[in-house]
């Protein structure tokens, strides 16, 4: 008997989250998502200012997912830290424009 693939989405209305052999519904899969893009854009921050936006709207996807997903301190953290840093990269484009 063959075991199920690691990310199978779950059908709606299914008990707990390996119901029917399935691992992660898809909210979940888009919080590893969200997540996983912050931690890299984060990572990524000292290489390009775009990699500042780019954590910006990780951050906004991650704070749709906590909301979604009924988290709703997660998401306003999450929307606070967007604007954090949309703001940072504002001002690394006014000082990279002034020098």
């Amino acid at each position: 008997m063959q075991s199920p693939p690691p990310f199978v989405l779950a059908q709606a209305g299914t008990e707990g989250p390996q119901a029917n052999g399935k691992i992660m519904d898809a909210l979940s899969l888009f919080g590893v998502f969200a997540v996983t893009a912050m931690l890299v854009f984060y990572a990524l921050e000292d290489y390009s200012r775009w990699f500042i936006l780019a954590f910006a709207g990780a951050c906004v996807l991650a704070s749709l997912y906590g909301f979604l997903q009924g988290a709703w301190p997660f998401g306003i953290i999450e929307a606070v830290w967007a604007g954090v840093a949309t703001h940072r990269w504002r001002n690394r484009m006014l000082t990279s424009r002034a020098a």
